[in-house]
């Protein structure tokens, strides 16, 4: 053969498997989402940016990534979709080039209390298996090393068949060994009820003892129950029970009762409570509520654990001076030094995983946690890392890998640690999509897709597709605040007074002391895991009259909607009821207004078994989600459904003067104004809102409350850079009209605009927990003595 025959064989054209290097997207009309189209290219970075609301998600996540999923799903039989979660195909008329999608997002992990950093990993099996093998003394399988595991022992009798005709009885003895200590269950704490919160020991039943909420003396179903049950004297104080009156009155069994002519069941305080308030989510209960259980109920450190979660034959197996539960409170980076001394040539393959999944974890700037730190704790950035680890050594290519603002709780000194991550799996020739809105992230990118040009109904398009330089030179909103720098103030405020913390060791904050300013707008900054959140959330004395608003996730159903969480819809209510002379509950779409056939939903849900459930808009109210009847009523021309449908601005201005103003209503539409949430509809639903958006939710809500002293939490999270400049706006006012405004924050520009700063480091973990500066801003791009110092320097162009 000759060679030029050979080498026409070796270099034919390119090959048609070949030519599939985009993902094709057309006609997505998903949520706000107006017919766009875009083709996004493969094996590459790709960034998603634009303000908040602008339709990101609902483009990566709801688009692209569910019908992934969507599709994945349908490969698998029948049977096994009906146990599959459903997924109904998004509104896209064509999507192609799609690869197996893995979204990575920033949902806080599963608060169980027995959910914990190392059983989320795998990092806690490993750890068990280990212990099985070389602790001593050998205790029992890896069962035995686990909190999430009982011992069981069971014996009886069992019928084998051996034969047409022929059965046997046979006596069989069952026993697991578990690790799962049995006084706190596994959960590391006990818990224990204050009975003074429950009811005045010096009264009777009748004379109004109990002070629980809403356990008035005329409430059959709780107070009733107990004076007209026959077991106690409701005209004898409390105090005076007998003994046997008291277990009666405290643990009775459940029984049932005649009260009034209805069948009730009468049982003990402290079960009826636990079943009433302690088993309910706290953070979806009312505040009256929530503060009642926050006071009735004490969580302690389990004594017989000692906080471990283990059983004491668990504990005391070691692997040379070292147990269980000593390598799960490490911190992940001293457990993987210790994992690196092991030479166990019989374990070695698992000794060899265990490592890569610990060293993982110091890679993607995680080495601070410990293993045994419970899940429910990781802020939203540390919860989307953790999910990074199961994927950086996957062995899988050409997988499209979703992330939703992975730099979020990053100190600027960890983003390019982060940008590394992401580079390194578009390396391995997967394509990487990212919601994205810091600059050093969108900087890194192959290709940027800009959404907007505003939120809500103003944004759902495509401004702009293409390089980051182009961007730059582009006209769209984040194209021109990309090169964005705050300056450092020429004056800062003067304190009025100082907030003190003395002492505090919560986590890895070592015994510090410092006087927080008020008055003033004071940042907490420091890398990730260096004590912010433990100094703040963990240390500030109770009584100090502090506003918390936090990241942890709203509560709420679909039912929910931004008047319903703000409490809005109760002055439009009444304001309805005494336009019309009828009752506010006709204006609920939850209680005596609701359209009958949707149940005031709005939409009627379809469960089609094996195939993915559809909602549609109900037939009788057109989505409206109420009766007929009830539209018939006013207010300013308006009905209640179209008030829902109205923007915060377009209320706003319709609250505000003539007919139907509603000076509640208007308070509460200004705040939301104030917060930049201007553009989202009052009926929205809250699942449908980002995460940022529910931040900024709660920060208007919290505005009303009374305290002095609001404490914020990233609340860049989720914000582009065009609203950081509203939001410092937002901080000025609330310091200007005399509250105190302390932040913990990683963004610089909110950094240059503070009044005071407290730095903690100078790393994380065990690294970390002290104060290395306290002065202004200029002070601390003067000094650049501290890691933050360098980058707020590098910021401001210092």
């Amino acid at each position: 053969m000759s060679q030029a025959t050979t080498t026409d064989r070796q270099s034919p054209g390119p090959h048609v498997a070949d030519s599939h290097d985009v993902i094709r997207v057309h006609g997505a009309r998903e949520n706000n989402l107006k017919d766009v189209s875009i083709e996004i290219p493969k094996r590459r970075l790709t960034v998603f940016t634009g303000v908040s609301g602008s339709g990101k998600s609902s483009l990566v996540f709801d688009t692209i990534a569910a019908e992934s999923q969507r599709l994945i799903n349908e490969t698998y039989s029948a049977f096994l979709q009906g146990f599959m979660p459903n997924r109904a195909r998004p509104e896209v008329d064509v999507l192609d080039g799609l690869t197996t999608a893995i979204a990575v997002d920033q949902q806080r992990m599963g608060g169980d209390p027995r959910s914990t950093v190392g059983t989320a990993t795998d990092a806690n099996a490993m750890l068990r298996i280990l212990f099985s093998r070389l602790g001593t003394p050998h205790i029992g399988p890896p069962s035995a090393y686990s909190f999430n595991t009982a011992s069981v022992t069971a014996s009886g009798g069992i019928r084998v068949e051996r034969g047409a005709d022929k059965t046997k009885t046979v006596k069989a003895t069952f026993s697991r060994t578990g690790g799962m200590c049995t006084r706190c269950e596994g959960r590391g704490k006990v818990s224990d009820i204050d009975l003074t919160q429950l009811y005045d020991d010096s009264k009777s039943i009748a004379e109004g003892a109990f002070t629980i909420p809403g356990w008035k003396t005329d409430n059959v179903w709780t107070v009733g129950v107990y004076a007209q049950s026959g077991f106690l004297d409701p005209h004898k104080p409390i105090r005076r029970f007998t003994k046997k009156e008291m277990q009666e009155f405290l643990y009775g069994e459940p029984t049932k009762v005649k009260v009034n002519g209805a069948n009730l069941t009468y049982e003990g305080l402290i079960p009826k409570i636990q079943k009433s308030f302690l088993s309910k989510d706290k953070e979806a209960m009312q505040p009256h509520i929530r503060a009642f259980v926050e006071r009735a109920v004490t969580f302690t450190t389990c004594p017989e654990c000692d906080g471990t979660r283990l059983t004491e034959a668990a504990r005391s197996s070691k692997i040379g001076e070292v147990s269980i539960a000593d390598a799960c409170a490490m911190e992940i980076r001293d457990l993987a030094e210790w994992v690196r001394g092991l030479t166990e040539p019989s374990v070695a393959p698992l000794l060899t995983a265990l490592q890569g999944t610990l060293d993982s974890f110091v890679e993607i700037g995680l080495g601070y946690l410990s293993l045994d730190r419970p899940a429910g704790t990781l802020s939203g950035g540390e919860a989307q890392r953790v999910k990074m680890i199961r994927h950086l050594g996957s062995s899988l290519t050409d997988v499209t890998y979703v992330f939703d603002e992975p730099t979020i709780g990053l100190h600027p000194h960890d983003i390019q640690r982060m940008n590394d991550l992401l580079l390194r799996l578009r390396d391995k020739g997967n394509t990487v999509l990212v919601v994205e809105h810091k600059p050093e992230t969108i900087a890194v990118a192959d290709h940027v897709v800009d959404l907007g040009p505003g939120a809500g109904t103003a944004g759902g398009t495509v401004c702009y597709e293409g390089t980051v330089e182009g961007l730059r030179k582009s006209d769209t909103v984040t194209g021109r605040h990309l090169d964005d720098r705050a300056v450092l103030k020429e004056t800062v405020r003067k304190p009025t007074g100082a907030l003190e913390i003395r002492g505090a060791s919560a986590n890895n904050l070592r015994d510090v002391d410092v006087d927080v300013p008020l008055g003033v707008l004071t940042v907490v900054t420091g890398v990730a895991g260096s004590g912010k959140s433990s100094l703040l959330h963990g240390s500030i004395p109770a009584d100090a009259g502090v506003v918390s608003v936090d990241q942890s996730p709203i509560k709420g159903s679909r039912r929910s909607n931004p008047a319903t969480y703000t409490g809005l819809l109760e002055p439009i209510r009444k304001a309805f009821a005494k336009a019309n002379g009828v009752k506010p509950a006709l204006f609920s779409a939850n209680s005596e207004g609701a359209c009958p056939t949707c149940n005031g939903a709005g939409v009627v849900y379809v469960d089609l078994g094996m195939m993915a459930g559809v909602d549609t808009p109900c037939e009788d109210c057109e989505g409206k989600r109420f009766q007929a009847s009830v539209l018939e009523y006013h207010l300013g021309g308006r009905d209640i459904s179209e008030v829902l449908a109205m923007s915060v601005t377009e209320a706003e201005e319709f609250f505000g003067a003539g007919e139907a103003s509603t000076p509640a209503a208007h308070r509460i539409l200004e705040r939301l104004a104030d917060v930049g949430l201007g553009y989202l509809t009052l009926g929205q639903p809250l699942t449908t809102l980002s995460g940022g958006e529910r931040q900024r939710l709660k920060l208007a809500t919290h505005m009303a409350d009374k305290g002095g002293i609001y404490l914020l939490d990233e609340p860049t999270t989720g914000l582009h850079l065009a609203d950081v400049e509203q939001l410092l706006g937002l901080l000025d006012r609330l310091v200007d009209s005399g509250k105190s405004v302390v932040v913990i924050e990683h963004h610089q520009a909110v950094m240059a605009h503070a009044d005071w700063i407290i730095d903690l480091g100078p790393g994380a973990g065990h690294d970390g927990g002290r104060i290395v500066f306290e002065g202004t801003p200029a002070d601390l791009v003067a000094a650049r003595s501290t890691l933050t110092g360098e980058h707020l320097a590098a910021y401001v162009g210092a």
